[in-house]
């Protein structure tokens, strides 16, 4: 008893901060002084109403490109909402942007999920000194913030809650223009990160599916799970911080060009070429819905009510497949529910694909221990499988967190190849029960055939095993099957090393499905 009172009087006392008031509610600025918004309501126009225009960003220099020139032509608002941000030169070369967005009189809205802000809440802070930036943290550790055994242990205490995230990724420029998809903030999600690659996607969307998203936004910034950052912090960063950021900021982009100049150009280069006009005039316009988890989701006892899931809205689609269906999924643990359901499909006709991360490529074994026994049902039923293999220039040593050199981050679905869906919501229990998420529904053919080509690419044998059941030994077991050089090889042990292996292995001997 005497223990448990002294670890709660440390979490007390290591998360003291200042007393706030209770946060003013905001919402999203009418555009009417937006160029972009006029230029962007023009375009629609021309389109049925119920339409909105979109471009496929499956490059990681096209995807931060369009990051850049989004905040650079933003004039009334933006509103940043990420599960994750690292610190690096595409993190700190949007910073400056946004900065400088801030200073020329734009609003900025930045939220962030605790887990980003969790021991950099200082550092973050600095950014809300600014009079046009505000920030706030969603579902917050309240206390026990101060150092990394505080941190982990408050964090155990409330298990509860602190596994549950805020998992979406979105930016949106006046209201007008918005990108969604599986893009986190930080090198390894650019390219720019040597050794680092997410193979992923994002959308860039305009016109009603983007007013729909600022929507969303003002859901989340407005729950009472989101805390401005200065609630957590004894003393608020000043104006002086701010400019020593500003002047930190500009000496390490300007050490970063001079001493890296390959990598420097290759992530700021695009961004100086990039017309974001050409771009709105070849833009993809379709019937569209944004989809987003209610934030309320992460604060349920136990199954959150179906009212509140992104996958209630999203699963009559599902169900009307009667050809094809297509799942990209960085994390896929379809569960007994999800085989029961596949198969259902298959049986009926449609044929199933789904692309995910190898034993070997994955950033989360432990998650891949959660997919693992689900392979043999589901190519029973007639399901294939494609895992996406290492590449050939990635390095091959291990580390305790089990990451990856490379993975698929990926996240969309393909209907029919006549809709697509795109967003952060992995097809995993964590992404439908636990976190939250978003993304954009749309019913067009030809995106949809973009992002099915997309698909091909990444199942070619040369870039994913294709996961196949053959006889051996009088059984039925797993093969693999790849492509080098021209040449078929067949694999009867899984790729992957023993870290690897040993992670799948707790997972599984755990029981942990219910928390990936």
């Amino acid at each position: 008893m005497r223990m448990r009172l002294l670890l709660v009087a440390v979490l007390l006392l290591s998360g003291c901060a200042g007393q706030l008031p209770p946060p003013q509610p905001s919402y999203a600025l009418p555009a009417t002084a937006s160029d972009l918004h006029h230029q962007l309501t023009a375009l629609a126009a021309r389109q049925p109403d119920d339409h909105s225009g979109f471009r496929l960003l499956p490059s990681s220099a096209d995807a931060f490109a369009a990051r850049m020139k989004m905040i650079r032509r933003a004039q009334t608002s933006l509103d940043v909402q990420y599960y994750i941000v690292h610190d690096g030169l595409s993190t700190r070369a949007l910073v400056d942007e946004l900065i400088q967005a801030a200073d020329r009189g734009v609003r900025v809205r930045l939220l962030l999920d605790d887990t980003t802000s969790d021991g950099n809440d200082y550092q973050i802070a600095t950014l809300a000194a600014h009079p046009n930036i505000l920030v706030r943290v969603f579902n917050p550790l309240r206390v026990g913030r101060s150092n990394i055994l505080t941190r982990s242990l408050g964090r155990l205490l409330h298990l509860s809650l602190q596994h549950r995230r805020m998992h979406n990724k979105l930016m949106l420029a006046d209201s007008s223009l918005a990108i969604v998809g599986g893009r986190n903030l930080g090198d390894e999600y650019f390219d720019a990160k040597p050794g680092l690659n997410f193979t992923d996607i994002d959308l860039l969307a305009a016109g009603p599916v983007a007013q729909q998203l600022a929507t969303s936004f003002d859901e989340y910034w407005n729950h009472e799970l989101s805390v401005p950052i200065q609630a957590f912090l004894r003393r608020p960063p000043t104006e002086a911080d701010l400019d020593e950021v500003r002047r930190q900021v500009a000496i390490y982009l300007d050490d970063q060009r001079r001493r890296d100049t390959t990598r420097y150009r290759q992530l700021m280069a695009e961004p100086q070429h990039l017309d974001l006009d050409d771009w709105f005039d070849a833009l993809i316009w379709a019937p569209a819905e944004a989809l987003w988890d209610h934030p309320g989701k992460v604060t349920s006892p136990g199954v959150p009510d179906e009212e509140l899931l992104l996958t209630t809205r999203l699963q009559p689609h599902m169900d009307a497949v009667e050809h094809e269906m297509t799942l990209i999924s960085a994390y896929f643990v379809p569960t007994d529910t999800g085989v029961d359901y596949l198969t259902g499909h298959a049986e009926k006709g449609v044929a199933i694909r789904v692309l995910t991360n190898s034993l070997e490529a994955t950033d989360v074994p432990v998650v891949h221990g959660g997919y693992a026994p689900y392979r043999k049902p589901l190519l029973e039923a007639g399901v294939r499988l494609f895992e996406l293999r290492r590449q050939p220039d990635q390095e091959t040593s291990y580390n305790l967190s089990g990451s990856s050199e490379s993975s698929l981050h990926s996240k969309a679905a393909v209907f029919d190849q006549q809709q697509v869906f795109l967003g952060s919501l992995n097809f995993d229990p964590r992404s439908i029960l636990w976190n939250t998420e978003v993304g954009i529904l749309v019913d067009s053919p030809e995106l949809a055939s973009e992002v099915q080509r997309l698909t091909l690419e990444g199942t070619s044998p040369a870039v994913s095993y294709e996961v196949r059941l053959a006889e051996r030994s009088g059984a039925q077991r797993l093969v693999w099957i790849a492509e080098d050089e021209g040449q078929q090889r067949v694999l009867t042990r899984e790729p992957g090393g023993a870290w690897r292996r040993f992670n799948a292995w707790i997972s599984r001997v755990i029981g942990l499905e219910r928390m990936l």
